[in-house]
Formats: structure tokens, sequence, C-alpha cells
């Protein structure tokens, strides 16, 4: 079997398994290849021919079996930062809760404990920011929603994170 048969093997069946967004060093363990240089030209080749995509750096999906769109930008997110915890808050948690009118287009509004960082991808502009806070003063003001599998803020803590980061306030609606 050729490393391109391999590789479309593997990104089948993790999608199968509820996969769909992975590292170069993931593809590579999946396919029994060691994680170089020669490996990460492999990946550019096939993403040029157009069989994976590059959707940030260092993170592809399979074009034939792309994971769900629905949820893909929040597996990108949890690929981005998954050393460090990150919800989602800010604007994006309080246009999903009903508590300002407006609806973030196309961008998805994190707080990490980890960089400060802006990706363009194809589902959207994912927007980390950093936050000083102590976990353990977060962690109670957290839900983990099943459907996106990650972590989001409750309305009080997006409300606070959104004064903390000196962002724009007129819009809440109460």
């Amino acid at each position: 079997m050729t490393k391109k048969d391999k590789l479309l093997m593997v990104l089948s069946e993790a999608v199968k398994a509820g996969g769909g967004i992975h590292t170069a060093a993931e593809i590579a363990y999946m396919i029994g290849e060691k994680h170089s240089a020669t490996f990460t030209k492999f990946l550019a080749v096939y993403a040029k021919k157009g069989l994976i995509r590059r959707v940030a750096t260092g993170l592809f999906e399979s074009t034939l079996t792309p994971p769900d769109p629905t949820t893909a930008i929040y597996k990108i997110a949890k690929k981005l930062r998954s050393d460090v915890i990150s919800y989602i808050s800010l604007e994006s948690q309080l246009s999903y809760t009903g508590d300002i009118s407006q609806i973030p287009m196309g961008r998805l509004t994190i707080i990490t404990k980890g960089r400060n960082g802006t990706f363009s991808t194809p589902y959207g502009v994912i927007e980390f920011t950093h936050t000083k806070k102590a976990i353990d003063r977060i962690a109670p003001n957290l839900y983990f929603d099943e459907t996106a599998g990650i972590y989001r803020a409750k309305t009080s803590q997006a409300i606070a994170d959104l004064k903390d980061c000196k962002r724009n306030r007129h819009m809440l609606d109460h």
C-alpha cells in the first residue's frame, strides 16, 4: 500500500470515529511514518493536489471526507490550543446565549490560558484572547458543550471576560 493510499484510508477512518482535523504529527503516526521535514513536504504535495486541505498552521483535513462543517471550527480551535484551557466566551458566547442580538459572522472568540492569536481558517476566524485569571476562578463558570466538544463560559463569565478585555459592552441587551 502506498503512502498516499494509507493517508486516504486513515483520514476516512478518522472521520468515522469523530475526527476530521489532524496535526501533521498525528497523520504521521496514523500511517506509521516518522514526522519529519520529508513527511511535511509529503503533506504539502498532497495539499497542493487537493487530496488534503491545510486549515490552519500545521492542521489538515481530508477533502474527500471532511469533518462536519458545523463543528469543524471548534475542532480546529481545540487543536490550536490543545495544551491549555480554552473556552468560548466574549461576543461568540453572548450571541449564543442571546445576551447580545448581534451574531459574530465567521468569527469565534475564545479565552485561553495560552497565547493571544488570530487564525484564519476555511470555517471562519478564530480569535484567542489570553487571560491571567487563575483556573480555579474560571472553572466554576464554565460548562462543557457536548455538541461542539468544547467548554463555554456561563453568561456571567462571558460578561466578566468582556469587561476584563475592555471590549465594547454597549451591545449587551440588559
